[in-house]
């Protein structure tokens, strides 16, 4: 299994529009092969900040979602309204 992180940071004009572009990623991906869940968190004392938590079977799956239309979009979309890249880090259980 791999759990995949993902943080983005909103400009702080756009968090209303960075909410729904990243909610709208959340039914497609729970609706792909080998992935086995897929959250959206919002920081409590600080609205611009989402993160991702994910689990996938495997690194193929990973990058399978990675290849999808409606990700491709939200990465087409993410200089309007993210202030920064995203960082997507990728983690496999130790114990």
């Amino acid at each position: 299994m791999i759990k995949v992180v993902a943080t983005l940071i909103s400009k702080a004009n756009k968090v209303d529009e960075t909410k729904a572009a990243l909610s709208s990623l959340v039914e497609p991906t729970r609706a792909e092969e080998g992935c086995i869940s897929y959250e959206l968190f919002q920081q409590n004392d600080d609205p611009t900040r989402f993160v991702t938590v994910e689990e996938f079977v495997d690194d193929a799956a990973v990058d399978a979602h990675l290849g999808t239309a409606h990700i491709a979009a939200a990465l087409a979309a993410a200089p309007e309204i993210l202030a920064a890249d995203p960082q997507i880090l990728r983690y496999s259980l130790v114990k």
